[in-house]
């Protein structure tokens, strides 16, 4: 008789010794240990970049043992399922920590599957001007490279469980429910104070993320409650402003660490001051502050939208039912009272259809604004450019009054190379910016040094700051402007725990209109105290509307 009993392995038969053959055996364990190895890597990499600042909180992850237990104990085709559905769990779990990872350091939250798919393609927009378009493909393509290689040396290295002797299964169970035991009892008895290295995290992580979901979809209902609320009644507004321009800028990542934080503090404060005197010079005058802002790190528009429509807008789904809505903005509410409105955008190079719901009269993305000049790596031309071309284009001589939105893009990462300014005469077509935008070391060198990072960012800022001075003291005659940060620059240049706060300063040349901002309570100058009140982006459209009616 036959006494091989014969199966399949790879579509060959091989006799029953071969699973008690020294050699098969230790090969199956190697492969056994690479899999056990692997899922503890994967559940035991932190979701949050702060933890890696500190790893001393990082556990044991108890599923290992568990599935080390059960994969020991079936065989078959259960065992072929819990290969499958412990790969497919283990590669999730990787990709969703790994954006968990990508949106802390970009935007200080973790990854939101309900929201943030629609965010990609700004992802991208970001690391390839950091990095550039073959740097940013490689870098993407050798992630996924690495994703799918992880997770088919995981799916491998299972298969191992699959030859073991009967002895060696019987003795892996046994151990590894001692692990698993063990590791229970102490998972019961520690807590915040008694951290004995033990965490079962898969499933409250997964419920995270459904919930998550859940919490998302119920925000969007919570919205419509906020949308039916306004405070801001019919008819005209802004009568304390008649006759006057009123320009709103929103300036690229400027963030209260630039003021507050040390690394930059000294050159901001020594650049506020001077535009302070510069306007000061001219006949203006400022009041500062502090707005919250509803993002951190990108996604300008969540701030943009918050602030002009006196909602608070923190995600994508906000923001897209805010469009749809009938909800009035700054905008518009100017617009109905009788100034022209206008938004300059620079950074806009695709349709931008959302512009319709802010009821602006013209729209100056980046092809209409006439820049001829070479672009400063994702920045299409320098703010002293946009500013001259919205001069040109909507405050001719005699123009009728006009409320513009324009958002300034020189202090955008990658924040090389800086712009400096140039005679305002001289800018014609822009092409005066060519040597500039060709100067400096490019991104791929100043995003390997950190240090660097900061250094470039802070000379961003102080480029913006020099350029709105100048621009306010040549061309501040009967305007209003409104001048603030869209939301802090991301976690490598602000540090963990920031708060989301952006300055804020209103200068005019009429003290009787500034006095209308006494009940905020805002600092006198352009340097906001750091006890000066804080206001949320959205309760901005009510109190500035108060003010000045």
């Amino acid at each position: 008789m036959n006494e091989y009993r014969p199966f399949r392995e790879r579509g060959r038969n091989f006799p029953a010794e071969y699973h008690t053959h020294p050699a098969a055996n230790r090969f199956s364990a190697l492969r056994i240990t690479i899999s056990l190895i692997l899922v503890a890597l994967i559940l035991a990499l932190p979701s949050n970049p702060q933890t890696f600042a500190d790893l001393s909180d990082v556990r044991f992850p108890l599923e290992v043992a568990g599935l080390a237990f059960l994969a020991s104990t079936m065989t078959g085709r259960f065992l072929a399922l819990l290969r499958w559905s412990a790969t497919l769990l283990a590669g999730a779990m990787l990709l969703l920590k790994l954006a968990d990872l990508g949106t802390g350091i970009a935007f200080q939250r973790p990854f939101n599957p309900y929201l943030d798919v629609k965010i990609l393609t700004d992802g991208w927009n970001l690391l390839s001007g950091a990095v550039g378009v073959r740097e940013a493909v490689g870098t993407i393509c050798a992630g996924l490279l690495a994703w799918v290689l992880v997770i088919a040396l995981l799916y491998w290295s299972l298969g191992g469980f699959r030859n073991l002797a009967a002895e060696t299964r019987r003795r892996s169970a046994i151990g590894s429910g001692v692990v698993l035991l063990v590791g229970l009892t102490l998972l019961a008895v520690q807590d915040d104070r008694r951290n004995l290295g033990v965490e079962a995290s898969t499933i409250p992580y997964i419920i995270n993320r459904i919930e998550m979901v859940r919490e998302s979809s119920a925000d969007l209902d919570r919205f419509e409650g906020e949308l039916a609320r306004d405070g801001v009644s019919p008819g005209q507004h802004f009568s304390a402003l008649s006759g006057m321009d009123v320009v709103l800028v929103f300036v690229e990542s400027y963030g209260r660490s630039a003021i507050e934080d040390p690394r930059y503090a000294v050159r901001v404060h020594d650049r506020l001051a001077a535009v302070e005197r510069q306007i000061e010079a001219s006949g203006l005058q400022a009041r500062s502050g502090w707005l919250t802002s509803p993002t951190v790190g990108g996604l300008s528009w969540l701030a943009h939208g918050t602030l002009l429509s006196g909602l608070w807008v923190s995600n994508q789904s906000r923001y897209d039912r805010m469009i749809t809505s009938e909800r009035r903005s700054l905008n518009r509410l100017f617009r109905a009272s009788g100034w022209r409105t206008a938004a300059v955008m620079p950074a806009i190079t695709l349709d931008w259809p959302e512009s319709a719901y802010f009821g602006y009269d013209r729209v100056h993305a980046a092809a209409g604004l006439g820049y001829k000049g070479k672009p400063f790596n994702w920045v299409t031309m320098p703010d002293q450019y946009t500013l001259a071309a919205f001069e040109k284009l909507e405050r001719p001589q005699g123009h009728q009054p006009v409320m513009a939105e324009i958002a300034l893009i020189s202090s955008h990462a990658p924040w090389t190379p800086i712009p400096s300014l140039v005679d305002w005469d001289k800018i014609g077509d822009g092409t005066i910016f060519n040597g500039q935008a060709e100067s400096g070391d490019p991104a791929s060198v100043i995003w390997a040094d950190p240090e660097r990072v900061r250094s470039q960012y802070a000379a961003s800022i102080d480029y913006a700051l020099e350029t709105l001075g100048s621009y306010m003291a040549r061309y501040g005659k009967n305007t209003l402007f409104i001048l603030l940060g869209d939301h802090q620059p991301a976690s490598i240049i602000t540090g963990e725990g920031a708060s989301r706060d952006v300055p804020v300063h209103i200068v005019a040349g009429n003290p009787e209109v500034l006095k209308r901002l006494d009940r905020w309570k805002w600092q006198p100058g352009m340097l906001p105290a750091k006890e000066t009140p804080v206001y949320r982006m959205d309760e901005f459209r009510q109190k500035f509307v108060e003010s000045f009616d």
